[in-house]
């Protein structure tokens, strides 16, 4: 139970962030009353948008959170401010950021009765490999930003809950050490950058540590106006020169790229971008040749692109707009996945993430068609709060809801979820 002084200095690193938010220009947002620093909001943008709290009631431990939302404001009492800023940023206005949420309310479950759901079973077998639930780990890169732990903790919260976990490129520790930590193989996401021997080097060295998939990313083509990160920053008082050899990177792995130990020992020099500004279907076919591991590739959202994965050779499409974090297109990942499912017509494996908040976020996704649907942001919010311990809790919390959501929907497996137990408004 957290003492007096402790709530209060709670709220004094709650009120200081409220007042240098973007938030607070949003309407039907009440002000802050200085005298009990609780601040009563209506409802927010995203990613506050969707759970009623007062700000002033931080989670002292993990066990004492009833969603994953209540991370989120432990993580901001203790993550940096320019690193909390570079997680939570989306692009622009945030309407991609925004829609991954929204768009989720446009759907509904269509529940069965009276069915025994006693007994329920929620693995799912990707590429051959069989995983306790259908919740995967989506990349983040620079996990130590919000905890010295970084992607050793989210690899050990992984092995702990049976979850597929995929390891960005600009993983602040290495592949090699991540499959150990996580016990089993993981999956490789690529930046391919604008060298392609730069990232055959990284498949490579992802293949040569036991990866079994690499996930190529392919919507990181262009700059990026993350204004929550830009607002945050300078109210963080740490030199970020000591950690990033650009502090005029944005917080990307192109700042800081030789800390990131999958880069050790690859030739970076003529890479004119740490982008793929300059990547084409025809490096799809060329990766083919290059590795044994399948070709995962994500980004897609229509079904035109869908229907090219599948002629150039891809094993998998991951459904993505990075979390808001790519683009600002303005359509939630969600919307996006029926057309890709109906045009990949079941010849490779569909997932899906970006937005993802709630057990029956996941149902709905499962549905529709999808094999898995990944979190990001929620897990860092748990491990920016508490290390390992904050991992799992989330990752607890959404098995726990996608299990009680599949009962209410009256199935007894992943297998049985099909298009007719959900609907749009």
């Amino acid at each position: 139970m957290a003492t007096e002084d402790e709530i209060i200095a709670r709220r004094r690193q709650l009120l200081k962030w409220m007042s240098a938010s973007p938030l607070l220009a949003v309407p039907g947002v009440s002000s802050l009353a200085a005298e009990t620093g609780v601040f009563a909001p209506n409802r927010l943008p995203d990613p506050v948008l969707w759970s009623p709290r007062t700000f002033d009631r931080v989670i002292g431990n993990p066990k004492e959170a009833i969603n994953v939302f209540d991370f989120e404001i432990a993580a901001r009492a203790k993550v940096p401010p320019a690193h909390f800023g570079y997680m939570a940023a989306g692009i622009d206005d945030d309407a991609t950021l925004r829609a991954n949420r929204e768009a989720f309310q446009k759907y509904y479950l269509r529940p069965r009765r009276l069915v025994d759901v006693s007994k329920v079973d929620t693995s799912v077998e990707i590429f051959g490999i069989k995983y306790d639930n259908p919740i995967f780990i989506s990349p983040t890169g620079g996990n130590k930003a919000y905890h010295p732990d970084g992607e050793l903790a989210v690899a050990r919260a992984a092995k702990a809950g049976n979850h597929l976990e995929m390891l960005s490129t600009a993983s602040t520790v290495s592949i090699n050490d991540i499959v150990a930590a996580r016990g089993a193989p993981v999956w490789f996401q690529l930046y391919a950058t604008s060298d392609r021997d730069v990232a055959y080097a990284l498949t490579k060295r992802a293949e040569n540590a036991g990866s079994q998939a690499v996930v190529v990313t392919v919507d990181r083509v262009g700059g990026r106006n993350q204004e929550a990160l830009f607002r945050l920053r300078p109210t963080d008082t740490r030199d970020c020169k000591q950690c990033h050899s650009s502090a005029d990177g944005g917080g990307g792995s192109a700042g800081d790229r030789d800390r990131r130990p999958n880069y050790a020992g690859i030739d970076l020099s003529k890479a004119r971008s740490m982008q793929s500004d300059n990547l084409t279907w025809d490096f799809i076919r060329q990766l083919r040749d290059k590795t044994r591991m399948k070709i995962v590739l994500k980004g897609i959202l229509t079904h035109e692109d869908a229907k090219l994965a599948v002629e150039y050779g891809a094993d998998g499409i991951l459904v993505s707009n990075h979390g808001g974090r790519g683009e600002d297109n303005g359509r939630g990942a969600i919307d996006s996945l029926p057309e890709v499912i109906e045009a990949v017509n079941g010849r490779m494996p569909v997932i899906v993430d970006s937005g993802f908040r709630r057990g029956t976020d996941v149902v709905k996704a499962l549905a529709m068609g999808a094999t898995a649907a990944g979190i990001g942001r929620p897990y860092l919010w748990g491990l920016g709060a508490f290390g390992q311990p904050g991992v799992e809790r989330v990752l607890e919390l959404m098995r726990i809801e996608t299990r009680a959501a599949m009962m209410q929907c009256g199935v007894r497996s992943v297998k049985e979820l099909t298009k007719a137990f959900v609907g749009k408004f």
